[in-house]
């Protein structure tokens, strides 16, 4: 219609799983086979998803590209994520799957004990659901891409952004997952950025990682396959970044640690956020660290009162 004008494609678009969480913190010490008292949360979850939230709490615009089941699980993980200002028409809703859930255990301290993760939706997950959103990467400013979904969607997706020479990075997830998609990084393909810790480095350059060195090494082996920034993340160690001449170790912001879930979710995105305003990369990743420190200090998958300025008070 005349006076109309079409709206502005997402500067960000994530692709990447869709589920719900739920985690158990146990308020006494774990004991294996036992049952302890606790307190337990449920939230909409997904390292794709948590991305693209936490890019939209930053005011980010950004797309998310995913599946779900056709279901109450999936009505809901799709509705809260509207609502926080993620553009979700490019998540495919499937009838023949349920909606992905990941539960977690985590003990007193908030760390990690178990979790059984159920990703059917994501398994099912087809390079067709990426292709039809061909148009909306072509139009935005970056891709981010993790290892959740299987490699031959990773590799559409990540082909496509190249061919219309968009900016990718590549979140390896998980050693199990980082050494499925080994093969996703080669020369040809020159990945912006690749985000592992110090064992999915490891899983992706099949060297080892256990000091410095050989930190060192394995970072300069992903540079030599074609990417041009390297972040490892090393816990409360903190993370090095390596891009150009530049090889840089950063500490963590410290935080009182209430549950470790999806602080790496928010350390990309706080670091995506960053890029997209052309801020030097070494403080972009600090940037990165001080969401994650929030993020830690709360319960929820992604801090429900995140923002740009809240990180900037910590950064």
């Amino acid at each position: 219609m005349q006076g109309m004008t079409s709206p502005k494609p997402p500067e960000i678009v994530v692709i990447g799983g869709s589920n719900m969480d739920l985690h158990a913190r146990a308020h006494e010490p774990v004991v294996m086979g036992s049952s302890m008292s606790g307190s337990a949360g449920i939230s909409p979850g997904g390292v794709g998803r948590n991305v693209a939230e936490n890019l939209a709490r930053l005011g980010d615009s950004v797309a998310l590209v995913s599946v779900v089941g056709d279901d109450p699980i999936g009505d809901e993980v799709i509705s809260y994520t509207e609502d926080v200002g993620v553009d979700c028409t490019h998540v495919r809703r499937r009838a023949d799957v349920r909606t992905g859930t990941y539960n977690a255990v985590l003990d007193s301290s908030g760390e990690l004990v178990a979790a059984v993760a159920d990703m059917a939706a994501t398994d099912e997950f087809s390079p067709l659901v990426v292709e039809a959103a061909r148009d909306l990467i072509k139009g935005a400013r970056g891709v981010l891409v993790e290892a959740n979904i299987p490699v031959r969607t990773a590799e559409m997706a990540i082909d496509l952004a190249v061919e219309f020479d968009v900016p990718v990075g590549f979140d390896p997830v998980s050693v199990t997952k980082a050494r499925r998609a080994r093969d996703l990084i080669r020369p040809d393909r020159e990945l912006y950025l690749v985000t592992p810790n110090q064992a999915e480095l490891a899983a992706l350059t099949d060297l080892p990682t256990d000091t410095d060195t050989e930190i060192e090494k394995a970072v300069r082996s992903l540079h030599d396959r074609g990417v041009g920034v390297v972040w490892v993340r090393l816990g409360a160690r903190g993370s090095v970044i390596s891009y150009l001449d530049v090889y840089e170790e950063m500490p963590a912001v410290s935080a009182d640690v209430l549950d470790v879930t999806g602080a790496g979710d928010a350390m990309l995105a706080a670091f995506t956020h960053e890029i997209l305003r052309d801020v030097d990369l070494v403080e972009a990743a600090r940037f990165g660290h001080a969401a994650a420190a929030l993020t830690c200090g709360t319960h929820d998958t992604v801090r429900m009162d995140l923002s740009e300025s809240l990180v900037r008070e910590l950064a």
